[in-house]
């Protein structure tokens, strides 16, 4: 049975480290019978000052780090660092200084001696016992011993693991090292300065912390939910696109740290590519007789309806108004996808349909409805005349409804009639194509006035000059 540590009080630390060694003892004479030969050793080796005196010893095998080479290269030997993220620079950038005063050691080294670090993790009071003996707190002291210089002597041996082993610093030809320029002379090797990176072990797993509750938690499992099928959600939904796992240690993770090993040696990278612009435009059909063989069938949210609408009509629906409208829906967010890219083409510099090394083959009513800016060029007035004519849309609407017929056409009996339903659904849409035809028509027509009117006060100038 373990020891329960009073309230309060000078033995607050003294009561936890006797629960700690009293519970490990337990644990060890548990696996033994009472007439075991090595009962009675085990219970003398866990004898208070006996144990305290064999952790003082063993520490030298561990050392406590925030900053590690072993997630560098695993074979990699050089200098880890014990650095309190409070004592680091505050800079605006994230760095391990934002973990300010609460933050988790990782510890390095023999395995067989973590029971030590275990040891100086024990809290009391909100602070650790190893936080306690850096700061000399005699509290912490008088817990390890009641003889004033051996307390000193066992806390200086167990507070070294926050300590250098390796005496000066030194890097390890296995580990990362960058050469950085300090002085003006890039040909002076003298004007170099070594830089030998390190892990920050312990905000990795401060980050790691927050990534896996954000995954796994309950609270974000229910935002998840809830955005999964649109409903409203009093929390927050937390996110991380791109998110990539990195496994450290294989199959034995704690030779790598103690922190790595709490994780099963999990480390997550979030994404750091450059943003990506989607420029209007950006994708064009080139080469391609119409916008419909690859550039729009290729859109996901064309694939999706596309599917729907196949599935649905498959299902032989009867005929009646609810398998209308449902049609009717999924009809239109085709629509509402044709007149999504095709705003996206005609926001592309003017004339770019010009360029006949890669659209010569393109239909010239789909020129004419993807290309509008065109008819404003001075030697495009015959395609400025083709466009205000407006027999263009038509074509363009038998184009998509045979476009349609044929990713329909592979069980359904689908023929002039349905193409001619298809072709109406897209003339006659008020909201989408219609609407930004007629956007289009009065902002060219604006532009052309004012051209015009231009052209005739100039020209009427140029009278009065010549008269002058």
């Amino acid at each position: 049975m373990s020891i329960q540590p009073p309230l309060g009080g000078s033995a607050r630390f003294r009561a936890v480290i006797d629960c700690f060694i009293q519970d490990r003892m337990q644990a060890k004479l548990d696996k033994l019978k009472p007439d075991d030969p090595e009962y009675d050793e085990v219970r003398a080796s866990f004898a208070r000052d006996i144990w305290l005196a064999s952790a003082a010893k063993r520490v030298e095998q561990i050392q406590a780090v925030t900053h590690s080479l072993k997630p560098i290269h695993p074979d990699a030997r050089g200098t880890n660092l014990y650095v309190e993220p409070s004592k680091l620079p505050a800079l605006e950038e994230l760095g391990s200084h934002a973990l300010g005063e609460v933050f988790d050691i990782d510890v390095v080294g023999n395995a067989a001696a973590l029971d030590v670090y275990k040891l100086l993790k024990l809290r009391s009071d909100g602070r650790s016992l190893l936080t306690a003996l850096l700061a000399n707190d005699s509290e912490a002291l008088s817990a390890l011993h009641d003889n004033p210089q051996t307390a000193a002597a066992w806390r200086d041996a167990l507070v070294s693991l926050t300590q250098s082993q390796s005496g000066a610093a030194s890097s390890h030809p296995l580990a990362k090292q960058l050469y950085w320029l300090t002085g003006e002379d890039p040909c002076d090797d003298a004007s170099y300065e070594l830089l030998a990176p390190l892990f920050a072990t312990s905000l990795a797993h401060a980050i790691f912390k927050e990534i896996h509750e954000d995954r796994f938690g309950e609270t974000n499992k229910a935002a998840r939910l809830a955005r999964r099928e649109g409903k409203a959600h009093e929390g927050v939904f937390h996110d991380y696109p791109g998110l990539a796992v990195q496994k450290m240690g294989g199959t034995k993770p704690q030779n790598i740290s103690q922190l790595n090993s709490d994780r099963s040696g999990v480390n997550y990278l979030l994404s750091c590519l450059p943003p990506m612009w989607d420029a209007p435009g950006g994708q064009l059909p080139v080469r391609s007789e119409s916008v419909f063989e690859k550039l729009f069938a290729a859109r996901p949210e064309v694939k999706s309806h596309v599917r729907k609408l196949r599935t649905f009509l498959e299902s032989d629906p009867a005929p009646n108004q609810a398998t209308r409208d449902r049609r009717d829906t999924l009809l239109d967010g085709l629509l509402d996808e044709l007149v999504a890219m095709a705003g996206e083409l005609q926001e592309c510099p003017a004339g770019w349909t010009r360029d006949n090394d890669r659209f010569a083959t393109l239909a010239m009513d789909e020129k004419l409805w993807l290309d509008p800016l065109r008819s404003q060029l001075p030697e495009e007035s015959d395609f400025a005349r083709q466009w205000m004519w407006m027999d263009w849309p038509e074509a363009v609407g038998k184009r998509f409804a045979r476009w349609l017929n044929a990713q329909l056409g592979h069980k359904l009996p689908v023929g002039d009639v349905e193409a001619l339903q298809w072709k109406k659904e897209l003339l006659t849409d008020e909201d989408g194509f219609v609407q930004q035809l007629r956007e289009l028509r009065a902002t060219l027509q604006a532009t052309s006035l004012a051209v015009a009117q231009t052209t005739s006060v100039g020209d009427s100038l140029s009278e009065q000059g010549g008269a002058t």
